[in-house]
């Protein structure tokens, strides 16, 4: 994943094809979450910017139309339905109700990857006002002041290598570096080893679960790289 492409929320009950397109969408590409539920969709986008979500209609509690009319009331977020219904009605009123592609089962991953890169490409991107300002979710770290601050308030002390860790990777978000790379960058005698302790802690400080972490990603083999929200 050496350019990464967007974040991708699928909305499905079905476990296995949650995983299915989780792995499929991962190695094209894109960082994915997932959610079971309607409920647990509307927690992910509490905590996290989407470019695109893929919703199945067809979901136990609050079907994937009924979360689309709700989510549409604050929320213009691409969406792509999935459903196992083939009637022209039931296309129709996904659209009409908010959706802006639409998917019948079963299909092909490659045909789901170039409709979600076709809505990326015409969906105008969020203008950020502040490009040193980097959101990580629970806090932010701003690449100008090397300051890392949480939302709720007050500076997360950081050391200064684990500020130069973050300038470096915030300034290229999405781009892969290797140990060897960023031990060389950091200089100071850092070494490959010395560079996974300090991700290590620098996750307890920036993600929710250090354990599983959504911003400063392990590419396997390659390195790491930081994606931002």
């Amino acid at each position: 994943m050496d350019n990464f492409k967007g974040h991708i929320l699928v909305v499905d009950d079905d476990t296995r094809l949650r995983s299915l397109l989780q792995r499929f969408l991962r190695e094209n590409g894109f960082y994915v979450s997932v959610a079971k539920n309607a409920n647990q969709a509307r927690t992910q986008l509490k905590n996290y910017k989407f470019d695109v979500l893929i919703v199945d209609i067809m979901m136990p509690e609050e079907t994937g139309l009924e979360f689309l009319h709700k989510l549409r009331e604050e929320n213009n977020v691409p969406v792509i339905l999935l459903t196992a219904m083939g009637d022209p009605q039931d296309r129709i009123l996904g659209l009409e109700a908010g959706a802006d592609d639409y998917l019948p089962k079963p299909f092909e991953p490659k045909e789901l990857v170039l409709r979600i890169l076709n809505i990326l490409k015409r969906t105008p991107k969020e203008k950020n006002v502040d490009k040193q300002l980097l959101d990580l979710g629970l806090c932010c770290y701003d690449l100008t002041k090397k300051e890392l601050v949480s939302k709720s308030g007050g500076l997360i002390h950081i050391t200064p290598v684990e500020q130069a860790l973050l300038n470096v990777l915030g300034q290229k978000s999405g781009q892969v570096f290797s140990r060897e790379k960023l031990a060389e960058i950091l200089g100071a005698g850092q070494s490959p080893r010395s560079i996974d302790v300090q991700i290590t802690r620098l996750r307890k400080k920036i993600e929710k679960d250090s354990k599983n972490p959504r911003f400063l990603q392990t590419v396997r083999g390659k390195g790491y790289m930081l994606l931002p929200a």
